[in-house]
């Protein structure tokens, strides 16, 4: 049976990254992997981000957003089937920041996806510096991502103090504690700047597994909750961009803005890529892109936002 593992983490998390390495880790061990991106709406920037592990052994598919999640269900379902004939090793599956795992453990179970696949390894990405006031909705997701987990790792922890890294535990553990999930996090936390990760690290991940934790469902329509808004042909020099997501990020009047992220093509034809949340902010070179950024958070007012790109 082909092995699934499920990298899954809130917006901005450092999932995309933390695949990347991990991808690279398998290809040297030989395995052949298919990668199957999700983003929260129809253009996949993150897909475009992966383009440099792709080859014989690695490819990338894509399950296109936008859509309900019935719909959204039937196309892993329908992916997942076609992907089985092209006999990889081992897949992964990178799904949006606002996903409720739920529907990963459900569509593998069904048939004949149960005969083809096993769940190899849910692991959870998480921010160091996990923000403080999220809503009650978000908590749910995040909730919903670690109760599962076989191993959760923290990005950029080399950056967060000791304060902060007790607050994101703490977070999570009174996030699972609210969805009366019975699990508390200790051990299964991975906190390692990730460029110090050696093989040995990949391998203990790559054995991590899953567990089978309950909790009580929060039922709310995301599509209502969540907003992805996307800006094509944004045109500002690279220090006119800086300046605009900084005060983007700052403006609670658009929204509460969780990230933004996309290409944008400077007036000398090279190519940038912005991703930002509100511990970092972060603009460099790409060799290709796609003309569009993309804000996603909740309650967004489009009008305002749209304004910071024309000033």
């Amino acid at each position: 049976m082909i092995k699934i593992d499920l990298i899954t983490g809130f917006l901005g998390s450092g999932k995309t990254t933390f695949i990347k390495k991990y991808a690279n880790y398998l290809l040297k061990k030989g395995y052949k992997i298919g990668i199957i991106e999700n983003d929260f709406g129809a253009v996949n920037v993150d897909m475009m981000l992966l383009q440099d592990v792709m080859g014989d052994k690695c490819e990338l598919e894509m399950i296109s957003g936008g859509c309900d999640e019935e719909t959204h269900r039937r196309r892993f379902k329908t992916k997942l089937i076609a992907m089985k004939m092209l006999r990889y090793d081992r897949i992964l599956i990178e799904p949006s920041g606002i996903y409720d795992v739920d529907e990963f453990f459900d569509v593998l179970y069904e048939e004949p996806l149960n005969k083809w696949y096993e769940i190899g390894n849910v692991i959870a990405i998480v921010d160091a510096k996990l923000e403080n006031n999220l809503s009650k909705e978000s908590d749910y997701l995040l909730a919903s991502q670690v109760a599962n987990a076989g191993c959760v790792i923290l990005s950029k922890s080399q950056d967060a103090s000791k304060a902060e890294l007790k607050n994101t535990v703490d977070h999570l553990n009174k996030a699972l504690k609210q969805v009366q999930c019975k699990r508390r996090l200790e051990n299964e936390i991975i906190c390692k700047n990730w460029d110090d990760l050696k093989d040995q690290d990949f391998n203990d991940i790559l054995s991590c597994g899953y567990q089978s934790e309950n909790y009580v469902k929060l039922s709310f329509d995301q599509s209502k909750t969540f907003t992805s808004l996307y800006f094509m042909n944004v045109h500002l020099s690279k220090e006119k961009l800086l300046a605009a997501v900084k005060a983007l990020m700052d403006d609670s009047s658009c929204g509460k803005i969780f990230r933004i992220k996309g290409f944008m093509q400077l007036p000398n034809d090279e190519w940038i890529e912005l991703n930002a949340t509100h511990h970092e902010i972060s603009i460099k070179p790409i060799k290709t892109g796609q003309e569009v950024i993309i804000v996603i958070g909740e309650g967004l007012i489009e009008k305002k936002i749209e304004n910071y790109w024309n000033k």
